[in-house]
């Protein structure tokens, strides 16, 4: 199977990777870190969530972050809206495009958002209605593809099933999510092949976690099933709440250094994006996961 020539990624640091953080981290900063990106290359950047502060406090200026960016020509700015109430603030801060999740596993389904699969594509419903009469884009997150904290093992045919129903109902990606970072990359590539006997390859992407350190050989393996979007986090920021000291999103500079290396394009500096790995961890106090990031700071 041959490379895509071009992968777009999608950098989660913004909001899948702070938004763990137990400590406050200022607007002024996340601000600065969308910039920052957006300076490297990057051309998808999920900003911000729209949920409750309640639930995830690191997240309560999302109004503040999407008003408050400097918008690049050529940059998707998204956010995570998981129901009417966060599409509309959303809709209010002029976002451009949205992101839904689901899971492919019932219990973690219950104990992520309270409800099963079945009723949390219900909910999504009204969400995707109003999108689309904002003329707003929707991703569609589904959680858990290559194994659960509860459930263990996934079947591929469910994976294939909740991503299936997303599309149809009009998310115009769907992004497969190893939640917790157990995929092999024969398991991945049997997802993959379930998945995409239903949605077209150029409409799917890969949201690997590197919990195991198999993030990259992963990739490795969707790339050559003809995945060209991946889902990946600078410096590594997120751990896993499910796995106690795991890292989390696989670092977006690893994955721009293995597509440098196989010849595939992604517009993005190499060197700018790791700048912007060594800042952030430095700004909030964090390790930098990316292997690539700290060899180039060391350089």
């Amino acid at each position: 199977m041959a490379f895509p020539q071009s992968v777009r990624l999608v950098e989660v640091g913004p909001r899948d990777g702070l938004q763990n953080e137990p400590e406050p981290i200022g607007t002024a900063t996340k601000l600065e870190l969308i910039d920052r990106l957006g300076a490297a290359g990057i051309r998808h950047i999920e900003a911000a969530s729209f949920v409750s502060p309640k639930w995830v406090p690191q997240m309560a200026d999302h109004r503040e972050v999407m008003t408050g960016l400097t918008r690049r020509p050529g940059v998707t700015y998204s956010a995570l809206t998981p129901n009417l109430k966060g599409l509309e603030a959303a809709l209010e801060c002029g976002v451009e495009e949205v992101a839904v999740f689901g899971a492919a596993s019932e219990t973690f389904s219950q104990k992520n958002i309270n409800c099963s699969i079945a009723e949390s594509l219900q909910r999504f419903e009204p969400v995707l209605e109003r999108a689309k009469e904002a003329n707003v884009r929707v991703r569609g997150y589904v959680s858990c593809v290559l194994g659960c904290p509860y459930e263990g093992e996934i079947a591929p045919a469910k994976v294939a099933e909740v991503s299936k129903a997303l599309f149809e109902m009009g998310c115009y990606e769907v992004s497969l999510g190893d939640t917790i970072g157990t995929g092999t990359p024969l398991k991945a590539k049997r997802m993959i092949e379930a998945v995409s006997r239903d949605i077209p390859m150029e409409k799917l992407a890969a949201h690997f976690h590197d919990t195991y350190g198999q993030a990259l050989v992963n990739l490795y393996a969707v790339l050559e099933e003809g995945i060209a979007v991946i889902d990946n986090s600078v410096a590594g920021l997120g751990g896993c709440p499910y796995a106690k000291g795991a890292s989390g999103n696989v670092a977006s500079e690893d994955v721009v250094y293995l597509l440098d290396g196989l010849g595939i394009e992604t517009g993005i500096d190499l060197d700018k994006l790791a700048g912007t790995g060594t800042w952030i961890t430095q700004a909030i106090g964090r390790p930098n996961r990316s292997k690539v990031g700290v060899a180039l700071a060391a350089k």
